[in-house]
């Protein structure tokens, strides 16, 4: 290799890290046009075609019908968890929700053999199990209004993330299929490989979002409902929590309504508490089982531990937006190795078969 190739390459890399370095900061925004342009761009066809091939009007109304049925409704919820977030807040900090108090009628109700089996273990009865639970308690009720509230803060770089995601889309729709064939041929990859690997991504991309996204949406929404009508506490707020809960596959939203409806027993709300049991069960529960086959497909859908692996190992370092790139990182790290596997075994199946042609 010459130097002056090298020092290409170098610069080349150099340039790249440093491109991307510069968009770090709104990574989030980038993302979630790029997964709404693969989601919508069906559509953009279809309304292309409508309008006479002219690709800026038919990306301007995509854009509009996925502010109309995406963004809104998101932002109508955001807004009604920031002001139920910052209730829930403001009421744990004046005490006007006593959660000591709580919890302290919960000993009251719970049998006396428990306080002796704790003694048993030099746990110092309920008493000291109480005031580390009700600390617990308190700290994570403070810390998820407390974190609701102070995204609700940082208004100005939400709407800045919020105006370049959809500057960026509008030309996503309006130059994807320009921007796709330039990409497939800057990648090094063969023709059959650089396709196979857009087309896993895409899908990928399709089925967690339009599958995964959903099943968690209605289950999040369910549950939600549920527990307004329960009467339980911030169900707006719980109601969000099981949602990003329900990506993960075994245990999902059940983490938030298996605890909800024990509360409601020990508190002596039997019949709510059997209603949260069947809702939870026979309908949150099935909802998974119902949906994911037509929406997620079988192609696509990873291993249950990979999902669970990679949506808590993307959560820990993308916040919120890991639900959707743990998952693809996972889809694509195994998407890349299959077409390793076949590479290799591509040499094998051609040097056998003059073999066996010689032999014939």
């Amino acid at each position: 290799m010459s130097i002056q190739r090298a020092s290409f390459y170098v610069l080349l890399v150099i340039v790249t890290i440093a491109f991307v370095w510069l968009l770090i900061p709104y990574y989030t925004a980038i993302l979630w046009a790029v997964i709404l342009a693969i989601l919508f761009f069906p559509v953009h066809r279809r309304l292309e075609r409508m309008v006479g091939g002219r690709s800026t009007i038919a990306a301007l109304l995509t854009l509009l019908l996925c502010v109309c049925l995406v963004i809104l409704p998101a932002l109508g919820i955001l807004a009604s968890l920031i002001q139920e977030g910052t209730s829930l807040y403001q009421r744990i900090s004046s005490n006007e929700i006593d959660l000591n108090a709580h919890l302290l009628r919960l000993q009251s109700i719970l049998p006396a053999f428990l306080d002796n089996w704790l003694t048993s273990l030099k746990l110092e009865g309920f008493a000291e199990v109480w005031t580390k639970l009700s600390s617990g308690f308190m700290e994570a009720g403070q810390s998820i209004a407390g974190g609701v509230l102070s995204f609700g803060q940082n208004t100005l770089q939400f709407f800045i993330s919020l105006g370049l995601m959809l500057y960026l889309l509008f030309f996503l729709f309006r130059d994807g299929a320009s921007l796709g064939r330039t990409l497939r041929h800057s990648i090094p990859l063969s023709d059959d490989y650089t396709r196979q690997f857009v087309d896993k991504f895409a899908a990928v991309v399709r089925a967690t979002v339009r599958g995964n996204v959903i099943i968690a949406i209605t289950q999040g929404l369910i549950g939600g409902l549920s527990f307004w009508a329960l009467g339980i506490e911030a169900a707006l707020l719980w109601g969000v929590v099981m949602t990003f809960l329900s990506m993960l596959p075994a245990i999902g939203a059940a983490i938030v309504w298996v605890p909800a409806a024990i509360w409601l027993f020990l508190i002596g709300a039997w019949i709510k508490g059997i209603l949260m049991v069947v809702i939870g069960a026979f309908v949150i529960g099935l909802i998974d089982n119902l949906l994911r086959p037509p929406l997620v497909g079988q192609g696509t859908r990873l291993p249950d531990y990979v999902v669970l692996i990679s949506t808590v190992g993307g959560i820990s370092l993308f916040g919120l937006s890991g639900f959707v790139i743990g998952p693809l990182i996972a889809a694509l790290f195994i998407s890349a190795w299959s077409l390793f596997t076949q590479q290799q075994q591509e040499p094998t199946s051609v040097t056998v078969r003059p073999n066996i042609e010689k032999r014939g």
